[in-house]
């Protein structure tokens, strides 16, 4: 008689997982932008917008060259030291330019931002010079064109400044303002339905028994739908029933551009959302060498993606963020994107078995990787203490304190 095996995650025999890399390949090769256009869309409503087509500058910035600093504006180079040049009445401030000309071998007061007077081409500091009966005394040389920025030397004018695909950040709005782009073309929001399953899952508010467990992935992952700048579809909590799961999948296909499930995606006898998938729709993958993440769906049902995510919180986050993240990142006109990870020295020991990708929670203290005490999947505590993943691929690791490991930020995902 053969002994059971205290390990949940062996593999069965014959069993072959699919590599994380090549599941992931799989679900982008099936994907592709999926969302329509809002047109004609104002800064003031663009922040994590995707754009829906290539951005170009109707004028330069800065327009007109204009002075670095506060000092005097004079026609360079200097080929003699010292220098004497005669001071032209009047000054060109910001919002006041000087309309004159300055005549060769003069100079005229200029406050910074100001547009360079035709005729001048350099500036000195004012605290690099001095000034006595309107004549400016300079003792050393300066480069023709110091202390100025020149028009167009940060943006030209009709040159490409934001492409296709890009989420719009604040910085980025402030380079549309800065050339004078009042609204552009964005992607519409994607619609992501999140569904829980499970008779002992019940929602926040609900009675309990002492056999049932509240809610957590629901919210959760509602939440970082919302985070991305996506429109959440509540396709609610639906029991472990063959026509309930059906039903729900059924209306989410008809609402969503994107399905995130929790739980009911084993081979149990009440996982019907893996039953129903087979059924009814195509699962791509569902046994996926991720620790934690058995198993995982990724699927199609009546033309909508499906990512069928663990029961348990922190497989389910994991999860939703390895593989759910650039699928809806590429669904919503945006690009698939692979986390940028960091090779930070270890402050943990761990003894990795080789077959599975692992995922740990982690954050950075004084330098160094932290991991949470538990790998267990139902830890939520760990999920509001760490600060990212420490990714471990397929191979067998031996891991201690300076042992270089892959931290990935939780905003390499775009949180």
């Amino acid at each position: 008689m053969n002994e059971l095996r205290n390990d949940c995650f062996a593999l069965p025999p014959g069993v072959n997982w699919t590599p994380v890399d090549e599941a992931l390949e799989r679900l982008r090769s099936r994907l592709h932008p999926v969302v329509g256009v809002d047109r004609a869309v104002p800064l003031a409503q663009l922040n994590g917008r995707l754009l829906a087509s290539d951005v170009y500058a109707p004028r330069a910035h800065p327009p007109s060259s204009n002075s670095a600093v506060d000092g005097y504006a004079f026609a360079g180079p200097i080929t003699q030291v010292p220098c004497v040049m005669p001071l032209v009445e009047g000054r060109s401030a910001a919002g006041a330019p000087y309309t004159g000309q300055v005549p060769e071998g003069h100079a005229i007061r200029i406050l910074t931002g100001a547009v360079m007077p035709t005729g001048t081409d350099t500036v000195v500091l004012e605290e690099d010079c001095e000034v006595t009966d309107q004549q400016l005394h300079l003792n050393g040389t300066l480069k023709a064109g110091a202390n100025c920025r020149q028009a167009g030397e940060d943006i030209k004018a009709r040159e490409r400044i934001l492409t296709a695909a890009s989420r719009l950040t604040p910085t980025q709005i402030a380079v549309l303002a800065s050339v004078g782009v009042e609204a552009v073309d964005v992607y519409q929001r994607l619609r992501v339905g999140v569904l829980s399953t499970g008779d002992e899952v019940k929602p926040v508010g609900a009675p309990v028994t002492d056999w049932q467990i509240y809610d957590a992935n629901h919210p959760m992952l509602s939440a970082l739908v919302t985070r991305l700048g996506y429109q959440v579809v509540d396709l609610g909590h639906v029991r472990d029933r063959a026509e309930e799961v059906q039903a729900a999948l059924e209306r989410g296909a008809a609402q969503c551009d994107l399905i995130l499930t929790s739980g009911g995606i084993s081979a149990g006898d009440e996982d019907h959302v893996s039953k129903t998938l087979q059924a009814h729709g195509d699962i791509s993958n569902w046994r996926i060498a991720i620790k934690p993440g058995r198993p995982l769906a990724l699927a199609m049902f009546q033309g909508t993606p499906v990512v069928g995510l663990p029961g348990n919180p922190v497989a389910a986050w994991v999860c939703a963020l390895r593989f759910g993240t650039p699928a809806m990142a590429l669904l919503a006109g945006g690009e698939w994107f692979e986390p940028q990870g960091y090779d930070l020295p270890a402050n943990f020991s761990k003894r990795k078995k080789p077959g599975r990708s692992e995922m740990l929670r982690a954050r950075i203290r004084q330098g160094q990787v932290e991991v949470f005490g538990s790998e267990g999947s139902g830890r939520v505590t760990g999920l509001a203490w760490s600060e990212g993943l420490v990714e471990l691929d397929e191979g067998a690791r031996q891991i201690e304190p300076g042992t270089p490991v892959r931290f990935i930020p939780y905003s390499s995902f775009g949180l």
